[in-house]
């Protein structure tokens, strides 16, 4: 099991089965949603992640048709992606993870966006 949480702490959630993949998304919508050069996620079957504490807190944006990005309201941490053609799945934001993930990340998404100030 992993246990995770938003950065002030009002949300966590729990992952209650195994991570079936892990991956780093280039895309530009990750690039802003994180801040950041890419986007790691984990992912899980919807039904292993359970909203533990603050799902008052969560809030959605639909990024894309179909796409659906949840964030914690008062802090704004990044907590999961989910597409609605693939809602049995749900991508977790691996540094939201409290429980040290050992494993590697397996797949890189959208490399063509990927920016050129990276090695």
């Amino acid at each position: 099991m992993y246990k995770g949480s938003c950065l002030c702490g009002t949300v966590r959630y729990e992952i209650r089965g195994p991570i079936d993949r892990t991956s780093n998304c280039w895309c530009k919508m990750c690039q802003k949603q994180h801040g950041a050069a890419s986007g790691p996620y984990a992912n899980v079957a919807s039904r292993d992640l359970h909203w533990v504490q603050g799902a008052d807190a969560i809030a959605r944006y639909a990024s894309s048709p179909g796409v659906e990005r949840c964030f914690c309201k008062i802090c704004g941490s990044t907590l999961t992606w989910q597409s609605a053609s693939h809602s049995e799945r749900n991508a977790v934001t691996l540094g939201t993870f409290d429980t040290p993930y050992e494993g590697k990340v397996t797949h890189d998404l959208h490399r063509e966006s990927k920016p050129g100030w990276l090695p």
